[in-house]
């Protein structure tokens, strides 16, 4: 007999089932708790929630442990690309060769933007912020092809997630290059996935950038590591989104908006900030650490702690060893490196971090590789939305072709005045 769970309401006892995953996760199936009982549960941040079942990706914040459809993310690190992993998260398994060049061949077929689009980005200020115009742009770019934008015609969401995929890239250093006042440069097809985005991004009309096979494998590592993580802010939009019945398209760009809040895919932005202005005021580390223990000065240290991990992000460990390698081959030295390893280092020795489990995230070491590849601060989040396309489709994909899909609509508990009624206003003190 399968675990169940009995819950006393009112001196009432009802029992619910309990869904086990695959990785002996337990949760208690409330669905019928509100039809049987009346009640329902509060969980604000949903911190306690699962919102779904989902076969795509699976994290243990308190061993540090991150898998895409099973497979640890270091072994996918070592021995895989983004574009294959991009396929593992959107289809499921892992391709053959034939499979992996069908998708590749279908990435740089869809990767030009129609024509028509030049004009959407003249309508923007200059200073507009790069994630506005994507999340716009990724909009408008589904309306040129509405044959697309209808999920339940077979054969077309291959289509779909590959013309999307491709072109977030094109749109992204796009953006860039409005934000710059330089002319577009167009995707080349003999260019793969990361490649294509720093030519797009750095060279120019009449000369190519040199494309530094580090470079290229650093970014393409960025995006990798950022492929998923299951029900994050960004994620959870999107599949709210997803279970309304809009288009694949709509669903990226509202996971773009999530994805720009500062708590979000803005991180790794602040831990620069927080890095140079340490390095500004003379600290090595030290005082600044001080001050956050204080905990009188407002300071925060940015880049450690997790909502999931209580444990090292296995991410940060990838990171933080090619930040290294990467800043040698290019024959660089960053001080915010050096600060970052000072920081982290006394961190991990100190009491005050180590209790509260605040360990390095991911956040903490990417900003520094991406101004290693010469991308400016307000494009980090860019990069971040770039890498974590893949596992947006994949959700989106999961919610649609759900057998039991609803759509989604949390419940509250309201805390306004009780029945009133109204006043005319001649009548109101």
């Amino acid at each position: 007999m399968s675990e169940q769970v009995e819950i006393n309401v009112g001196g009432k006892v009802y029992t619910f089932p309990v869904v086990v995953g695959t990785e002996r996760e337990k949760a208690i199936d409330i669905r019928e708790l509100r039809n049987q009982t009346g009640y329902i549960t509060l969980d604000e941040g949903y911190a306690n929630t699962g919102s779904c079942c989902s076969a795509i990706t699976f994290i243990d914040g308190e061993k540090g442990i991150l898998r895409y459809r099973g497979i640890p993310i270091e072994e996918l690190v070592e021995q895989s690309s983004f574009v294959e992993v991009a396929y593992l998260l959107i289809m499921g398994k892992l391709p053959t060769r034939a499979e992996l060049q069908a998708f590749s061949n279908a990435l740089t077929r869809n990767q030009m933007l129609h024509e028509d689009m030049k004009f959407h980005f003249e309508g923007f200020p200059p200073h507009a912020h790069p994630m506005a115009i994507l999340s716009a742009m990724i909009n408008a770019a589904g309306c040129y092809y509405p044959e697309l934008l209808r999920p339940e015609v077979p054969n077309h969401f291959e289509e779909q997630a590959a013309r999307l995929l491709s072109q977030v890239r094109t749109i992204a250093a796009f953006a860039y290059r409005k934000s710059r006042g330089l002319p577009f440069v167009y995707p080349k097809p003999q260019y793969k996935y990361a490649a294509n985005f720093l030519h797009m991004m750095f060279s120019h009309p009449t000369e190519d950038v040199e494309l530094k096979p580090e470079a290229v494998r650093a970014l393409d590592l960025l995006f990798l590591l950022h492929a998923d993580h299951e029900q994050n802010c960004s994620t959870s939009t999107v599949r709210m989104v997803a279970s309304s019945g809009a288009n694949l398209f709509a669903c990226a760009a509202a996971g773009v908006c999530a994805l720009w809040g500062p708590l979000h895919g803005g991180a790794n932005q602040a831990v620069i900030e927080m890095l140079e202005e340490i390095h500004r005021s003379g600290d090595d580390g030290r005082k600044f650490l001080e001050e956050v223990k204080s905990r009188k000065s407002g300071r925060r240290l940015m880049g450690f702690g997790h909502r999931v991990y209580k444990n090292y992000d296995p991410r940060a460990r990838i990171i933080k060893r090619h930040c290294d390698e990467l800043l040698a081959r290019l024959n660089r030295t960053d001080p915010l490196l050096d600060i970052a390893k000072r920081l982290e280092e006394a961190a991990l020795q100190d009491e005050y971090f180590v209790e509260r489990k605040l360990y390095p995230n991911v956040d903490f070491y990417s900003g520094i590789i991406m101004r290693a590849l010469d991308i400016p601060v307000n494009m980090f989040p860019v990069i971040f939305a770039i890498g974590r396309m893949p596992g947006w489709i994949a959700h989106y994909r999961e919610v649609v072709e759900s057998p039991t899909r609803r759509i989604y609509r949390p419940r509250q508990v309201y805390v306004g005045p009780p029945l009133q009624h109204y006043v005319p206003i001649d009548q109101r003190g």
